[in-house]
């Protein structure tokens, strides 16, 4: 039997019990993992054959939580919400001591971005918690845009697949990691570098 559906509300129940979900997305269809089940984490880096010390992206329900996740955050970051989240950009951030989800590898830093897709927001504020954002693929094999592409790649190694369509941007999101005094786009994607230095002020080199 298919895991594909297009019922996201029965990925809910899946998510609070420790299962992952593969969710469309503005950019790609990602996998879903509540990041304080440490089992359903680290399925996710199984799933993905992901050596488990590369750090998975975590997706926030909207702006407002992302002190609950990073410390520190510079100020150049509310200007970079403000003019692109929801959407493509990834930011990378020193963690908030309380976060422990094995999404980070034990590192001191955290990936987060908020989706701009109907599906994993609802999904998000349904289970109350910050899930993983990671794509749904093999690591290194392309980032799949339906969850056709989804299923070839992982097949029934997930626990559902949410058909939400074809994710409408052909791109991932840009990375831009604010870790240190210099901003750095550590990759290209969705939203472009003028586009940043543009609302923003920064000056990339």
């Amino acid at each position: 039997m298919s895991p594909i559906t297009k019922d996201h509300k029965a990925a809910i129940n899946l998510l609070k019990n420790g299962g992952v979900v593969a969710l469309p997305t503005d950019t790609a269809y990602c996998l879903a993992a509540d990041i304080n089940i440490d089992s359903a984490v680290q399925k996710v880096f199984e799933i993905k054959k992901r050596p488990f010390d590369k750090a998975l992206p975590i997706f926030l329900p909207e702006k407002e939580a992302l002190s609950l996740v990073a410390s520190d955050i510079p100020d150049i970051t509310w200007c970079l919400v403000d003019s692109f989240w929801p959407g493509g950009l990834t930011l990378i951030l020193k963690k908030h001591p309380d976060l422990l989800t094995l999404a980070v590898s034990g590192g001191n830093t955290v990936a987060v971005r908020v989706p701009d897709h109907p599906i994993p927001l609802d999904v998000i504020m349904s289970i109350g918690t910050p899930i993983t954002g990671t794509s749904a693929n093999i690591s290194g094999q392309e980032s799949p845009a339906t969850s056709h592409e989804v299923y070839r790649q992982i097949g029934e190694g997930v626990d559902m697949i949410v058909d939400g369509g074809k994710c409408p941007i052909s791109a991932l999101s840009t990375i831009i990691d604010l870790t240190s005094k210099v901003p750095k786009i550590l990759r290209d994607g969705a939203i472009t570098k003028e586009q940043i230095e543009e609302a923003c002020g920064i000056v990339f080199h």
